[in-house]
């Protein structure tokens, strides 16, 4: 079994490649929940429905989120009574939350309602939240303490990043599966997402950060950091606004602790030197993933560094 830490978009792409590469059934993927929010009453799991979107071949490739071709009456009628229409839901894809919402409400845990999305979209992947327990991410800014996609979304990141929180992490556990995945894996890849608030979140749920430490399987990351720009969205404001370096070493420091294998872009090979100076060997090789042979590359060229055939 290999598991997977990921959050949204960057992550689903690198497992487009990975499941062209490993059998579905050897794939266990741990999920950010920090960006989770309510909206218009319905609950919204953005990490965990881009990844299940991407990998039942629905998602909407022009942005990495929502369902292709979808619309938008819903959202129209609500912003005609006055709702504001910054978080844009599409109609089939506001389905899905009045779906986990009613489940939720009845009862079922985050896990439960994942699990049912899972196997309604016939995904063999499995597909586990980070914590059934509430943990919100929040970001501290001039102008107060902001929720992640309030910060993100509303306000474009325009924002100084002065610190980031996870509220309710100190009392969440993690969900049913994790801990035991993380322990039985061959490996652990942390999947080319935000260090901070995509990783990071998971990280801050009591017993996730130990656990990784003690597994017997390597942990390797992939840089979302490229050429001293993020691939996707705003890891450099986070990163800097923390005083971490915008580079592979900086995401490096950020897993030190665990961390066996680092695979950097090769624009970033430079730095090969700095990050093994941590104790932590590297690799480069092209994490661009323009396309889905490129995807399935990378993914290859990181199961060979961790010396894993499939």
């Amino acid at each position: 079994m290999i598991v997977v830490l990921a959050g949204g978009v960057g992550a689903a792409r690198f497992l487009q490649g990975l499941v062209q590469v490993v059998p579905q059934n050897r794939l266990t993927v741990i999920v950010n929940t920090g960006d989770d929010r309510d909206f218009y009453g319905l609950h919204v799991s953005p990490d965990i429905d881009i990844i299940t979107y991407t990998l039942a071949g629905l998602v909407e490739e022009t942005h990495g989120w929502g369902i292709h071709n979808d619309t938008y009456n819903t959202m129209q009628q609500l912003t005609s009574y006055g709702n504001e229409d910054w978080f844009l839901l599409g109609d089939r894809d506001l389905a899905t939350h009045i779906h986990r919402t009613n489940l939720l409400r009845q009862g079922k845990t985050l896990s439960e309602v994942t699990e049912n999305l899972r196997l309604h979209f016939g995904l063999g992947i499995r597909i586990l939240p980070m914590s059934d327990q509430p943990v919100t991410t929040h970001i501290q800014t001039p102008v107060g303490l902001l929720h992640f996609q309030e910060y993100m979304v509303k306000r474009h990141c325009a924002d100084e990043v002065q610190d980031v929180l996870f509220v309710g992490a100190s009392e969440a556990r993690p969900a049913p599966g994790v801990l035991d995945a993380i322990k039985d894996a061959e490996a652990i890849l942390i999947a080319p997402s935000n260090p901070i608030v995509s990783i990071g979140s998971i990280l801050a749920v009591p017993g996730i950060h130990d656990a990784l430490h003690e597994a017997s399987g390597l942990v390797f990351a992939v840089s979302p950091i490229g050429g001293g720009a993020p691939i996707k969205g705003p890891a450099d404001k986070l990163m800097s606004g923390l005083g971490i370096e915008v580079s592979p070493v900086g995401v490096a420091r950020c897993y030190r602790d665990f961390l066996d294998v680092m695979v950097i872009d090769e624009q970033d090979a430079h730095f090969v030197g700095q990050i093994e100076d941590l104790g932590i060997p590297a690799v480069a090789t092209n994490t661009i993933m323009r396309d889905s042979e490129a995807k399935a590359t990378l993914a290859r060229n990181v199961l060979e560094a961790a010396s894993l055939e499939f």
